[in-house]
């Protein structure tokens, strides 16, 4: 009996096991709800919880919507309107950074129902300046990226909540090749995991650039995405872990292309390989692992519709033909998602 017992209840936890791992989950549908409409292009959005969210958009519009009244701010430099398509946010904090020239970075402050002030806390000037993408590791340290103003990707940080923002030196940075930049498609050109950040570009190169230090040292790799094009390369890139990431893309001038625009990594970010290659989905613009999806569950949405898969990118299935430029979750089944004159508010059905 001393034998058979262990035995007996090994055997019974090696089916309950084999049992629950068989039943993973499947949305198969999405519910869609318009939050918010306007005639405005959003391209950067960010959840606070499941019914408030903030925007970032062009024609200089900046905004919290909760489901109540939409409080929408209207930001200018001197006498011309910034157009947004990055934003972030900290505890109490929201920061919104214009592209082009001259780029703008503002820090809202944010008491978690409205915005009670306003700074302008960066600012710089140059032909190619173009920022494309902002994120936070903690309330102390952020980064954004933007396109080459010398040999290098525009790359500014934080280490004191946002107050303060310095450029690095290409001295310290990987070089970019003519021809090399961003895409400034849904502020996702950034993926952040504790120390960790990976950057993406496209058009001549379609690469990763990674550091392990929050900024201090970097490298950079090499994917097997389309590039080569002025409006190739790698559009949104997502990170489940310190292992495992994500990159998609493809040819925004061939949207139903859907041969080497999505691969994925499994260390780091130094070697991927590219997934249902010439099946799935053509070109999306933002790419984001499920929460709590153990990285297997992804969703991809982009101008041709939103679609899903749960074995980590071998398979897809398309959940809305609905147009968006950016999707952000802020669970494992509600998500936010933003396209041209529109803020919708997602639920994933099984």
């Amino acid at each position: 009996m001393r034998i058979i017992g262990p035995l007996l209840l090994l055997f019974l936890f090696s089916f309950c096991s084999s049992d629950k791992k068989d039943t993973k989950r499947f949305f198969s549908k999405i519910e869609s709800t318009l939050v918010f409409a306007d005639t405005v292009s959003i391209r950067a959005i960010v959840p606070v919880n499941e019914n408030q969210v903030w925007f970032a958009g062009d024609r200089g519009k900046v905004g919290l919507i909760d489901g109540k009244t939409p409080k929408i701010a209207v930001i200018k430099y001197e006498d011309s309107l910034l157009h947004f398509r990055s934003i972030a946010k900290t505890k109490n904090a929201v920061f919104v950074l214009s592209i082009a020239n001259p780029a703008v970075l503002y820090k809202i402050g944010f008491d978690g129902l409205e915005a009670t002030s306003m700074e302008e806390v960066y600012f710089e000037e140059g032909e190619d300046v173009f920022y494309d993408a902002m994120q936070f590791w903690d309330d102390r340290e952020g980064i954004a990226m933007g396109d080459p103003t010398g040999d290098c990707l525009s790359i500014i940080i934080t280490r004191d909540g946002g107050n303060n923002w310095e450029k690095l030196s290409c001295e310290f940075l990987p070089k970019t090749e003519v021809g090399e930049a961003a895409f400034a498609a849904s502020n996702s050109n950034i993926a952040v995991f504790k120390d960790h950040v990976w950057i993406v570009s496209g058009g001549k190169r379609a690469r990763v650039f990674h550091s392990p230090d929050r900024g201090r040292n970097w490298e950079v790799f090499n994917t097997p995405i389309i590039e080569g094009g002025r409006m190739t390369g790698i559009f949104s890139v997502d990170f489940y872990d310190e292992a495992t990431g994500i990159i998609f893309g493809g040819d925004w001038e061939n949207m139903e292309n859907n041969t080497s625009n999505k691969a994925i990594t499994e260390d780091g970010g130094k070697t991927w390989r590219l997934l249902s290659d010439g099946e799935g989905p053509g070109y999306r613009s933002s790419v984001r692992f499920i929460p709590g999806g153990e990285g297997d569950e992804i969703v991809a949405a982009g101008s041709q519709g939103i679609s899903y898969s749960n074995d980590r990118g071998e398979n897809w299935t398309e959940l809305s033909k609905e147009g968006v430029f950016a999707i952000e979750f802020v669970n494992d089944s509600v998500a936010y998602a933003s396209g041209n004159n529109k803020i919708l508010k997602l639920i994933l059905r099984e």
